[in-house]
This record gives C-alpha cells, structure tokens and sequence, in this order.
C-alpha cells in the first residue's frame, strides 16, 4: 500500500479509527471480499464522522486517486445486492459475479 487514507486533522483518535477501519472495508471488497453487513456497519459509523456528502464525495475522491478503488461502487453495490459478499473487480470498479 503507497498510498494513505484521507484523514481530517480535526478529528478524534475514535473518530479516525472510524474512518480507517471503512477505507479498509473498501479495500477489502477489492481485494478479497467482505461481508455486506459489516461494511453497512462500517459506512453507518463512517457517516457519524462524515455527515457532509460533499465532505464525503471528496474523501472519497481522494481515497481513489491514491488507491484506485471507488468506495461509492463499493457502497452502491453493497446496498443493491441480496448477497451476503461484496467482491469488487479492481481493473473494472465493478462486481464480480
């Protein structure tokens, strides 16, 4: 990994090991695969730290121009799937089936 999660200064240590602990659920769906439930769980705590979607948008953004993975396919996909995994296709952006 040559690349570092996108980090607010002002933030709490809970608050950032909040936003750690979702990157690399998404990280995990484009490597592995992760459970769905857990990476909701995930988003939902991420939310608390982030309610701003704009402010989501661009720590999204700066997550996938360091990384490569997009969190919002990860997240759209874990929310359209009756599917207990989530694997992501990394040369793609997309499910694989």
């Amino acid at each position: 990994m040559s690349y570092h999660y996108p980090i607010d200064d002002t933030w709490t240590k809970e608050e950032v090991i909040q936003v750690v602990q979702f990157f690399s659920l998404i990280e995990q769906a484009y490597e592995k695969k992760v459970e769905k439930d857990i990476l909701l769980a995930a988003y939902r705590g991420f939310k608390q730290v982030v309610p701003s979607k704009s402010e989501e948008k661009k720590l999204f953004a700066t997550f996938k121009q360091g990384s490569g993975y997009s969190s919002f396919h990860v997240i759209k996909q874990a929310k359209e799937t009756e599917e207990r995994f989530i694997m992501m296709d990394k040369t793609k952006g997309k499910k694989l089936k």
